[in-house]
């Protein structure tokens, strides 16, 4: 099986979108309450999983930082 074949999970940029969709639908009125309700308990459990990513990308380019800090003040001794 390739790599197009394969079934990925969704992306931040995937997951975001999908957020500001759900958010379009509840605002339109579109849904049954019902359907509200369960697209905001979808769009909320979603904005957890973006909650944690970006928490991981923050403390990456944390680690990324403090190394470069540390390989400058190496240098400068």
């Amino acid at each position: 099986m390739d790599r197009k074949e394969q079934k990925t999970a969704p992306g931040f940029e995937e997951k975001l979108q999908t957020v500001q969709e759900l958010t379009a639908k509840i605002e339109n009125g579109s849904l049954s309450l019902e359907d509200s309700v369960n697209a905001y308990e979808t769009g909320m459990k979603i904005l957890g999983e973006l909650s944690a990513e970006l928490e991981e990308i923050n403390r990456r380019l944390t680690v990324l930082q403090n190394g470069k800090e540390t390989e400058t003040s190496d240098e400068t001794v």
